[in-house]
């Protein structure tokens, strides 16, 4: 990010109160060298932004029985691990630091967001000054603040808008809306730390978010935050991987594990595959030896830290895996509770993959373990189905998932056989049963196509995990591409304009003049200009 550039600040609505959090806070005092000269620790903490009886901004931390506030005039925010449920607020006239953590990082967004919108409205009024806050003679009080509201977002943008032709430095800089992708390291002492100064070329205006929880998401949510066991299922494009990354940001992150039963999938996810987590192999050995293999230090830590652990693509675990999973995990963690006491959220869909049988022994689903009741308490079904809008379209692909394909339904289907292959460039997909059958295919069609190839190397952000990246990533760690070569989109980059998993496209030139973007396997190739089709998909 470019000094002086400040990114639009989204802002979630929808009933989502941004002034609390539970996680664990750290208060340290600084001296003039910025080294802790003193600290306490609250692991259980909870932290609310409220206003005392001048509307100041305050930030209270409860330990349960003892709360202390800090009032929020000149400060600093470090969010640069805010994705892990990490910030740093420094309170500059105090010298004293709190160090937030293990919040859950949706939350925490959000409460940041909060927290700088809310000070720059603030800021846009006029503080009494010490005299009349004598005069006054108001009583002591704290209240929460209110949500976020519209006028909030308005007051925010006028000010900015106003402000961004005289270059106005923003005291409470490296917010949500100034610091985002700072190389700030969150350490104890901040002397190289600056504000940051609006960019008069820039004028940034706050936005509301383009993509909000459906009623039956929103529900899913609701379930899992009260503690439930939950299972959701859904056929594809009813959001079920967007919803189990709103999960993952709701949840604290030291006992929240993601798994799902393969690679693959556990890369979509942002985690490792359940078999990593629960380190008994194949779970085919005898309880006992998987009880020893579960006791292992590095293993146990996982169990026994766990307090959330998500499951994706369930469908593919079979129920004999699961029963002994369920059986190690009441030994490992010396409980009687179903699964140990461990919360679950399990998530797949079992009219698509079945798990894979041995030999002629057939597979049975996790649903007929004889520990699935016990544990699941709630299950739920996604019904709405947000990647694609033609409904007729919608019906045909349920009739088909379900195995119930009327006579209209194979008509149509049978229509579908003269249509053009080709459009725009765009050559149907074919569907093969082997990975390697797809990649022989594509090399081969990419042979044929005239012209010199361009290679593409995914730079990942870890040098050390890239053998293991490359294992379960859906995306090679090298693309060779051609104009004209067909390509296909792997995630879901804009769901409203059609930019979703599977949606097609073909090579039309490439751009040699940027960068191929950084993260995870990731894998964004913006030197390529490709030309979607939304009707492809």
């Amino acid at each position: 990010m470019r000094a002086g550039f400040r990114q639009p600040v989204s802002v979630m609505l929808a009933g989502e109160d941004g002034a609390q959090l539970r996680c664990c806070v750290a208060v340290e005092k600084l001296n003039n060298c910025g080294q802790a000269t003193r600290r306490q620790l609250v692991r259980k903490a909870s932290v609310i932004l409220g206003r005392n009886e001048f509307q100041e901004l305050l930030l209270r931390v409860h330990d349960g029985k003892l709360s202390h506030s800090y009032i929020l005039k000149d400060f600093r925010l470090f969010t640069k691990f805010a994705s892990e449920g990490k910030c740093t607020v420094k309170l500059l006239p105090e010298n004293t630091q709190l160090l937030l953590s293990n919040c859950p990082p949706d939350r925490l967004k959000l409460f940041l967001k909060t927290l700088s919108i809310k000070h720059q409205v603030w800021q846009g009024g006029k503080p009494l000054t010490d005299r009349d806050k004598l005069k006054a003679g108001l009583p002591r009080s704290f209240e929460a603040v209110s949500p976020l509201q519209q006028k909030d977002i308005q007051k925010v943008n006028e000010l900015r808008s106003r402000a961004a032709p005289c270059g106005l430095t923003d005291r409470s800089n490296q917010g949500p809306a100034a610091g985002k992708g700072q190389q700030v390291k969150r350490s104890r002492s901040d002397a190289s730390c600056s504000p940051v100064k609006g960019n008069p070329s820039k004028r940034v205006s706050l936005s509301l978010p383009m993509r909000k929880l459906s009623k039956e998401q929103a529900a899913v949510l609701s379930a899992v935050l009260s503690g439930k066991n939950v299972f959701f299922t859904g056929s594809a494009g009813t959001g079920k991987s967007f919803l189990l990354k709103r999960i993952l940001g709701s949840l604290p992150p030291k006992s929240t594990f993601a798994t799902a039963s393969t690679g693959v999938a556990a890369c979509h996810i942002g985690g490792t595959t359940l078999h990593s987590f629960a380190g008994i192999g194949s779970g085919s050995a005898p309880l006992e030896q998987c009880v020893e293999l579960a006791q292992r230090p590095a293993v146990l830590q996982h169990w026994t830290s766990c307090r959330h652990l998500i499951i994706d693509e369930v469908s593919m675990v079979e129920a004999q895996f699961f029963d002994k999973l369920e059986s190690v995990a009441r030994s490992v963690r010396r409980s009687t509770q179903p699964f140990g006491g461990i919360q679950l959220i399990v998530c797949g869909d079992f009219l698509q993959l079945p798990p894979v049988s041995r030999g002629k022994e057939k597979a049975s689903f996790c649903f007929q373990a004889r520990s699935w009741r016990k544990v699941i308490q709630v299950n739920m079904e996604l019904t709405e189905v947000r990647r694609q809008t033609d409904q007729n379209f919608i019906s045909l692909l349920q009739a088909v998932r379900v195995g119930r394909v009327s006579e209209e339904v194979t008509a149509t289907l049978l229509k579908s056989a003269y249509h053009q292959i080709e459009r725009d460039g765009i050559l149907a997909t074919r569907l093969c049963t082997h990975k390697d059958d797809v990649e022989l295919t594509n090399q081969n069609k990419l042979q044929q196509l005239p012209g010199l190839s361009r290679a593409f190397e995914a730079v990942d952000s870890d040098p050390e995990l890239v053998r293991t990246i490359d294992a379960l990533s859906p995306v090679s760690r090298l693309i060779q591409l051609k104009v004209g070569a067909q390509v296909m989109l792997t995630k879901n980059l804009d769901v409203a304009k059609g930019l979703v998993n599977g949606a097609r496209g073909v090579v039309v030139s490439f751009d040699s003049g940027k960068q191929v973007g950084r993260g995870r396997r990731q894998l964004i190739l913006n030197q390529v200009l490709v030309l979607l089709d939304d009707s492809s998909c």
